[in-house]
């Protein structure tokens, strides 16, 4: 008996249907593991599988923690009107787990009853009584943000699977178009080496073209804002792959860096106050690069781990942006919205 099962024996032992298991795993309800080499396919540990055919009703409770709704049932689950639940749904209140195209070729959205459990407790206002006043603006303007809050969680959950820093750099790229991928990475070699990594957000069964077509376009960051923030932490991702070519060795989140991170258009982003012609080298937190000192056996800079210096950057050059578009684009609005709103 071989120490890892595949997906689909694993969920016939687990009397589970492949796509509940699927989805526990992209939740991280069940540990799995990279098959072989090449392969795109995940399996699961023997040692996992047997763990969790010990857990009591382990099926119910499992499938009770990924099961999912449409907008019909969802906005039964909450007990408001299918059209209120699809505002809420558009403008980003909560985040659709998986969708699929029906025989109509429309797209059907699919949430977590969990999560839209723990959205009704936390904000009751949402459900009854009159939108506020953001979210009304942003609707009548064409808002929908599914697509883009299922881009976010599915990033979130292929870099968690990855294995190296490359593979997390191409986790990341998994959303940007070739046009945008060219921007973030000139370097051809590396642009190869992501597109080389670079796993897929959905896998479309032989045939099923239309939703290929629906893919195609869910799966591509089409917003500026979206984009921008995407090649940002891409750049803190490769910082962290090219570091661990350099070493050798795996990357040090210790080790001090520095780094500058481009702008949308491949111009420089703005400097932090302080700095100017002449100024010492600076860390990607805008702050003066400084003596490492000692924690834990380690080293340790001033400079904090990549993703929060591309997030730090990220609202830096959002602030200068909105400036710089006197009121247009989606940030811009948003800002003024959340001013505007009682």
């Amino acid at each position: 008996m071989g120490k890892n099962v595949a997906m689909a024996r694993a969920a016939r032992e687990l009397g589970l249907k492949p796509k509940e298991l699927e989805l526990a795993v992209r939740e991280g309800e069940v540990h799995t593991v990279p098959g072989r080499e090449g392969e795109a396919r995940r399996v699961m540990p023997r040692a996992e599988l047997d763990r969790l055919k010990q857990i009591p009703g382990r099926a119910d409770g499992l499938r009770e923690r990924v099961r999912t709704v449409t907008t019909k049932g969802g906005a039964e689950l909450l007990g408001i009107a299918p059209a209120r639940f699809l505002r809420l749904a558009r403008g980003g209140c909560f985040s659709p787990a998986r969708f699929y195209v029906n025989r109509y070729g429309s797209t059907v959205w699919l949430y977590l009853v969990s999560e839209l459990r723990e959205f009704a407790a936390r904000r009751p206002e949402l459900l009854s009584g009159r939108t506020p006043t953001g979210l009304r603006v942003l609707l009548a303007e064409g808002a929908d943000y599914r697509a883009r809050e299922w881009r976010n969680r599915r990033v979130g959950q292929l870099v968690r699977e990855a294995v190296g820093p490359w593979e997390r750099a191409a986790a990341r790229a998994a959303v940007l178009d070739d046009e945008a991928l060219q921007q973030a990475v000139p370097v051809a070699e590396e642009r190869v080496r992501l597109l080389s990594l670079r796993p897929p957000l959905v896998t479309v069964p032989e045939g099923a073209e239309p939703t290929r077509r629906a893919a195609a376009v869910i799966c591509r960051a089409s917003e500026e804002d979206e984009i921008f923030c995407s090649r940002l932490l891409l750049t803190a991702e490769l910082e962290e792959a090219r570091a661990a070519d350099l070493a050798g060795t795996a990357f040090d989140p210790f080790t001090p860096l520095t780094t500058s991170v481009p702008g949308m258009n491949g111009e420089s982003g703005p400097e932090p106050a302080g700095t100017g012609a002449g100024t010492r080298s600076r860390t990607a937190t805008g702050g003066p690069a400084t003596e490492a000192r000692p924690v834990d056996g380690r080293t340790r800079s001033s400079a904090h781990r990549p993703r929060r210096r591309a997030r730090r950057w990220y609202d830096r050059l959002r602030g200068a942006r909105r400036a710089a578009a006197a009121g247009n684009g989606p940030a811009a609005r948003l800002a003024r919205l959340s001013r505007s709103t009682p």
